[in-house]
This record gives structure tokens, sequence and C-alpha cells, in this order.
């Protein structure tokens, strides 16, 4: 009977072990594909970025000049930030995101 309930046991730990591993899998293939479809928009016009995502929820002016054009939605109650910037010759030249899945 012992033996019986340990290997139940063994049994349940390995499953919740392998859906851990699955899950943290999905977000981090999720999170590449979001770093390949933000990646697109580098070197191109605010215009062109400003047509697709619209206007900026909010502008960041940083110290070099340039400006953060950040985008936020909301999903399943999380929030997702996305975050372009913008050089002084209106290119886009780098973008970060958080909890966009």
């Amino acid at each position: 009977m012992n033996k019986f309930f340990l290997n139940i046991l063994y049994t349940l730990f390995l499953i919740l072990l392998l859906s851990c591993q699955s899950v943290s899998e999905k977000i981090e293939n999720t999170q590449n594909q979001e770093q390949k479809e933000l990646s697109k928009w580098l070197d191109k016009p605010e215009s062109e970025l400003k047509n697709f995502y619209g206007q900026p929820d909010r502008i960041e002016f940083l110290d070099s000049r340039n400006r953060n054009y950040v985008y936020v939605t909301e999903k399943y109650r999380i929030k997702c930030i996305r975050k372009f910037e913008v050089n002084p010759k209106n290119m886009v030249v780098g973008f970060s995101s958080k909890n966009c899945f």
C-alpha cells in the first residue's frame, strides 16, 4: 500500500514538472515571436509606426533627444506595454515590450 501511494505521488510530481516546463516553453516562444515582429520596425519611419499602431498612449522624452512612443494594450487584465524609440530624424531605432503575448 505504501509503495502504491509513493508511485502515485511520483507520477503526479512528474506530471506537474512537465506541465510547468511546457508553459515556460510557450511563454519563451511567444516572447521570441514578439521580438521578431517588433524588430521589423527598426529603421522604419515614425509615420509608418503611427499608421499601424495609431497615436501612442504617451510619449517619453529621453536625454539623448530621442523619444519613446508608448503603446499600452490589455489582455486578460494584463497590461502589455510596447515602447518604440524614435530618433530626431523620425526613424525607429529601438523597441522593448513587457507582458505582451
